[in-house]
């Protein structure tokens, strides 16, 4: 028998430890063979692109602004209507949305500071 413990995969007590060819976790009860451990799964991550409601962006969407921002030289006021966004895998200097808006041209914008429109 091995003097190193496992760790339950059930659980994630440290406890774990060998009777013969199985590994037990004294806090579950639950019993396992290292061959039917598996390694470790991606993590998934969530949705990558939430607007500062936590609503799902996606590409086309109209979006308004949150706050006052200044956009090159001038301010782009809270409630700026932006339609048809396009959203970035790659973010240029964070900036995760690339959109054109009426009087200030293409510009890109973070998801934190707008909101989904319905």
């Amino acid at each position: 028998m091995s003097d190193e413990s496992q760790v339950c995969p059930k659980c994630n007590s440290p406890y774990g430890y060998q009777d013969r060819n199985l590994w037990v976790c004294p806090e579950c009860a639950h019993e396992w063979t290292l061959a039917t451990v598996e390694a470790p799964k991606e993590v998934v991550a969530g949705p990558k692109f939430l607007d500062s409601n936590g609503v799902q962006l996606q590409n086309g969407d109209t979006v308004r602004t949150i706050k006052d921002l200044k956009v090159g030289g001038e301010n782009l006021k809270s409630g700026t209507k932006v339609k048809g966004i396009r959203l970035l895998e790659d973010p240029v200097d964070g900036h995760d949305i690339s959109c054109k808006v009426d009087g200030h041209g293409s510009i890109y914008l973070k998801c934190s500071v707008v909101k989904k429109d319905s």
